[in-house]
């Protein structure tokens, strides 16, 4: 019932800052009403300020050509709305030199707009021409290149990268979308900085007389180990207004006060919010993250009678369905920067991020469950965690991302990250990715409810546990 309705086509979606989240919101409010659960502080919600962004609203031409936003560039929409009319060109190849360090010294910059290469430039058998040898330098990172560029006053920068091609195909909706920031947060870049691919960089080069094209003169420096360079014949203009709204999201409170140690708090977290609808297309989100909001509802119910019947926690526990997870953890950020109740009484979040679906290397076993940071800040976590489910549950439990590491990098792309980086021992449970991760097609009819009922089970008495145990569990490990 709880999922069919989050999920469902009246929240179209639960974009952050929507009126599909509002609504998610108010029901699941209503739901910790119906539990006897009282407000926090008067309230069900705690509300935050956000602004959204979006970066279609974005115009670049070149030489009065205009160039399409998702077509010919990309962008991360991190820089600060500009106005650049005709502003001149200069290639600047890798931008960087023989000694490993980039100052961009015999290039004039000064308020122009420059265009670099990824990356360094590499011979046949792979050996970097700037470093020497096949190891990684700095000026692989293109935001080192950026820093310097932004120091020598450019007033843009575009990034010649071969996979601006692979970026739209997959991750056309990362791209598209709105993007949110805390109001108080600045943006990282003052100057709008874009993506182009290698065939665009190709027309722009021969367009000027550099009929080599893109590889061969990318793949050059000069005798003095100066990237090759060129003042573009052509003026370049940016004029972007993606800045467009100030809204307000809300994470949402559901309380089960503790009884002689309620000071001390354990936080349940799972997000509510989904990316919204695109056009006529709603992206359901059942899995990403209606299951784990699901496994939240059922828990904090759980919770509530047995205080009802007076065998409640000793320690208190608040069930926090957050907002604006896929703008950036925005909502577990925001509470853990304004927390409700004080951090060094948090003792720990157990975090419920998509537990629905079964992901291909399970395939036919779907009694599992990837663990994430349990072991990362507190022993003690891990193994009442470990304890519970061999007590309870007996899932298989997946440590394969249970890495700092790991390429995925899924430690820090869901809410606990908000709480381990601030010291409170965390535990994600996840079932991994599947073919209908953020697309329409993520929908109730597909979600395995005995997996998700296994999965919420385990959390609840891994909850339990630490919410009646006489000593929180310990922190011995280092916060990151």
């Amino acid at each position: 019932m709880h999922l069919e309705y989050l999920a469902g086509e009246e929240l179209e979606g639960r974009e952050a800052g929507k009126v599909g989240q509002k609504k998610a919101a108010v029901y699941l409010s209503q739901q910790f009403n119906s539990y006897g659960l009282p407000q926090v502080k008067d309230s069900y919600f705690q509300r935050f300020p956000v602004r959204e962004i979006s970066p279609e609203n974005i115009e670049v031409s070149i030489n009065g050509v205009s160039l399409e936003f998702m077509k010919h560039f990309l962008h991360n929409a991190n820089f600060d709305d500009v106005s650049i009319k005709n502003a001149s060109m200069v290639f600047a190849g890798y931008g960087i030199d023989s000694e490993n360090y980039t100052d961009f010294s015999n290039i004039d910059v000064q308020d122009k707009i420059i265009i670099i290469k990824d990356g360094e430039p590499i011979n046949k058998k792979g050996i970097r021409k700037v470093s020497g040898t096949a190891k990684k330098s700095k000026w692989e990172n293109r935001d080192e290149k950026i820093k310097v560029a932004i120091e020598k006053g450019v007033k843009g920068i575009v990034v010649v990268n071969q996979s601006v091609a692979m970026f739209r195909k997959n991750y056309s909706h990362h791209f598209s979308q709105t993007k949110m920031k805390l109001k108080s947060d600045p943006f990282e870049y003052k100057i709008p900085i874009i993506s182009i691919d290698d065939d665009l960089a190709d027309s722009l080069l021969k367009a000027v007389g550099i009929k080599k094209g893109l590889y061969k003169t990318f793949k050059k420096i000069n005798k003095k180990g100066k990237p090759n360079s060129s003042d573009l014949l052509f003026k370049c203009s940016i004029n972007s207004k993606m800045i467009n709204n100030d809204l307000t999201s809300e994470n949402v409170l559901g309380f089960v006060e503790g009884s002689d140690l309620k000071e001390e708090v354990l936080i349940v977290t799972a997000h509510y919010d989904h990316i919204g609808k695109h056009g006529d297309d709603i992206y359901y989100g059942a899995d990403d993250d209606g299951s784990g909001t699901t496994a939240l509802l059922m828990m904090a119910e759980a919770f509530a009678k047995a205080k009802e019947k007076g065998e409640g926690p000793r320690r208190s526990v608040l069930f926090m369905p957050v907002s604006a997870e896929e703008k950036g953890l925005l909502g577990s950020r925001y509470y853990t920067e304004n927390p409700l109740f004080p951090l060094e009484n948090t003792v720990a979040d157990l975090n419920i991020d998509m537990i629905g679906r079964i992901d291909e290397p399970h395939e036919g076993n779907p009694d599992y469950v990837y663990i994430i940071g349990s072991d990362f800040l507190s022993k003690d976590l891990h193994n009442i965690n470990e304890n519970q489910n061999e007590l309870h549950t007996k899932l298989q439990l997946d440590y394969t991302f249970n890495s700092k590491d790991d390429p995925n990098n899924f430690y820090k792309r869901s809410d606990h990250y908000n709480f381990a980086k601030n010291g409170i021992p965390v535990i994600f449970y996840f079932n991994g990715v599947h073919e209908d991760y953020h697309q329409t097609s993520d929908t109730v009819d597909k979600i395995n409810f005995n997996k998700l009922s296994k999965i919420t089970r385990l959390v609840y008495y891994t909850a339990w546990d630490i919410s009646n145990r006489d000593k929180r569990p310990a922190v011995d490990g280092i916060v990151e």
